[in-house]
């Protein structure tokens, strides 16, 4: 309901489009794949699968300040506290820097391959 009531209540703005949950992967890679950059607003829970996916696609996270996001991003993304910090990221240009970054921890933290293992050596 207050999605519902969130959309309804924006979706008049031409600068602000909210979208229906997408869960067809090929969708998501075109969209994730043409962003600019990505926030990431979870604050609970733990290394949350969204961000590290994004983290795949060499963009910019802006993650909300917490200490699952700073240690899934190795403290290497962008953080906000509020809306106000937030904004003050998307505006300054340098705040893109850290895409590089987010793909090289992804790469040598989060691959299938990677899990996989560290299940295998949990197990043993």
């Amino acid at each position: 309901d207050f999605g519902k009531r969130l959309k309804s209540q924006y979706s008049c703005f031409e600068n602000i489009e909210l979208i229906d949950p997408i869960y067809d992967i090929e969708i998501l890679s075109v969209l994730r794949s043409s962003c600019s950059f990505y926030v990431h607003g979870h604050s609970a829970g733990g290394t949350n699968p969204s961000l590290v996916e994004m983290m795949h696609f060499r963009k910019a996270i802006f993650a909300f300040d917490c200490n699952y996001n700073r240690a899934s991003t190795e403290e290497k993304a962008q953080f906000f506290i509020d809306a106000k910090s937030l904004i003050n990221l998307v505006n300054i240009p340098s705040s893109i820097d850290n895409a590089n970054s987010m793909k090289e921890i992804a790469e040598r933290r989060y691959t299938w391959e990677i899990v996989k293992q560290q299940y295998f050596n949990l197990f043993d």
